[in-house]
């Protein structure tokens, strides 16, 4: 619960909330004298109540490490003893890099064994005297915000480490696909008693199959709260505050039991009730004038069932609040028999979102959209990424001048992308849809006469030829097991490691 002085950005398919820090500037890390350097602290514009606040609402939180090194080590090599690391939220220390498992002592690359060194599991632990880098995104929410950073490996000549630590950026809602599935009728998910005695809303999601269901309930010494799938149509909002039973119903012309997701929202206050259902129109009751108006509970709340037992609901409840807080269904589902935590079925409701071909994947909480055979990228697949080239048109990128950056910031950095680089590796990933041959796809060149080209052969085969050495011929692979020139959209990968290349 941020104040409004705290930034949000929105880009087109997903909303960031970004808490900024004291320290995004770049941290030059250098000894003098020999002592150690001094550890930097971060200090947030929110208190760590907002910001445990905001990372438990979320469905995702990272923050971005981008980390530049000269012969200085994240650990020993003798027995791997940490000489760099990282402190969360409740000051507990850290030793993992980005993408990484807690406590694996591995950066992203160690994972993914294409570090510039095979002998190690981070760049930086190869400790040569160049400028070396990782870019590290931090993602474990319960270790969230950075507070400290801690490079304590400069003591040596000509050691020095350089970082910068982004922002805390969160998005998601962590209880929109909080859900669990009722299994038979006399399972049930309890929660403490429901506190509306003047007002007080209920809202969720369900989806069945079943006629009938009691969605919640809550009972006092008379009176009583009810929401129910009364009829395969007709949705229920029941209760008493000592006037005698009072109803309010919604129903659809279709069924509600389509196995689909439906919205239900329901509302009581002194002088009125009311419910509503997906877009459907609201339905109200008015409050008798001098009534009783106080509703008095005692029991436990049941969801997804009654005291009884008696009517219970077959399916599932998703996103379930009460006076706008929410429940944890999935935590109290994997203790509970009968209910099972998450639910199946996603795509079926918005699968639709996935745009441009994007074909809807199922994920235990929600969907995602697979935009591999699309033209188009992002979250749903709208993000177009592709272009059109007509005969003899091309796309050039430059990359010789990217020193320039990094010289505004500190001369050391020079070094780092000087024209002497040389890649131990690479990988590349293309999509491409054509019928015109030969063609070229894709051609990368160093300023040493060093080459990678993806082309299409004249009989539509591909042909990847490798230039690692000016001083000897290409090295040469063809794929002729299909004219790939055939109109439909294919991808290409490419990930050489040294001398060997996986295609």
């Amino acid at each position: 619960l941020l104040s409004p002085s705290q930034p949000l950005f929105c880009p087109p398919d997903t909303a960031w909330t970004s808490v900024q820090h004291n320290g995004s500037h770049l941290v030059s890390v250098k000894s003098s004298n020999g002592e150690s350097p001094h550890p930097v602290f971060f200090k947030y514009t929110a208190s760590m109540d907002q910001l445990q606040a905001v990372i438990d609402d979320a469905d995702h939180c990272q923050q971005k490490l981008t980390f530049h090194c000269k012969k200085s080590r994240l650990s020993t090599p003798h027995d791997g003893t940490p000489v760099s690391w990282w402190v969360g939220r409740t000051n507990e220390t850290h030793t993992y890099w980005g993408g990484s498992l807690p406590d694996a002592q591995k950066c992203t690359c160690g994972l993914e064994g294409n570090c510039i060194d095979s002998q190690y599991y981070c760049n930086c632990d190869a400790d040569r005297n160049e400028w070396t880098s990782n870019t590290v995104v931090l993602s474990h929410k319960k270790h969230l915000p950075v507070t400290q950073v801690v490079m304590r490996d400069t003591g040596r000549p000509h050691s020095e480490v350089a970082y910068t630590l982004g922002p805390l950026l969160c998005s998601g809602d962590n209880s929109f696909w909080n859900s669990a599935s009722f299994n038979t009728e006399t399972s049930y998910l309890h929660f403490p008693t429901f506190r509306g005695e003047l007002s007080g809303d209920v809202s969720f999601f369900f989806k069945t199959t079943a006629f009938s269901g009691v969605f919640v309930e809550n009972l006092g010494i008379t009176d009583f709260i009810r929401l129910e799938l009364r009829a395969p149509a007709e949705v229920t909002f029941s209760f008493d505050v000592g006037n005698g039973p009072c109803e309010v119903t919604v129903q659809s012309p279709t069924p509600f039991n389509d196995n689909r997701w439906h919205h239900v929202r329901a509302e009581r206050n002194v002088k009125e009730a009311s419910l509503q259902v997906d877009q459907l129109p609201r339905e109200t009751q008015t409050a008798p004038a001098d009534g009783h108006a106080r509703l008095q509970l005692n029991s436990q709340l049941f969801v997804g069932g009654t005291a009884s037992r008696q009517r219970g609901f077959l399916g599932c409840i998703r996103s379930l609040r009460l006076n706008a807080l929410a429940l944890d269904l999935e935590e109290r589902a994997t203790v509970t028999p009968g209910v099972e935590p998450g639910c199946l079925g996603h795509c079926s409701s918005y699968g639709h979102l996935c745009r441009n071909g994007g074909r809807c994947r199922e994920k235990r909480r929600g969907i995602e959209c697979d935009c591999t055979f699309s033209a188009y990228d992002g979250p749903f697949c709208e993000n177009e990424i592709s272009a059109y080239f007509g005969a003899g048109s091309s796309v050039i990128y430059d990359f010789q001048h990217y020193n320039d950056t990094f010289s505004k910031n500190s001369s050391s950095f020079v070094a780092l992308f000087h024209e002497d680089l040389t890649l131990m590796g690479e990988m590349a990933t293309l999509s491409f849809r054509t019928t015109e041959m030969p063609s070229l796809l894709l051609y990368v060149s160093s300023f040493y006469e060093e080459y990678l080209s993806v082309i299409l052969a004249p009989n539509g085969s591909l042909q990847i030829s490798y230039k690692l050495n000016r001083h000897r011929e290409p090295d040469v692979f063809n794929f002729g097991f299909k004219n790939l020139a055939d109109g439909q959209l294919h991808q290409v990968k490419i990930n050489r490691e040294a001398a060997v290349v996986f295609v």
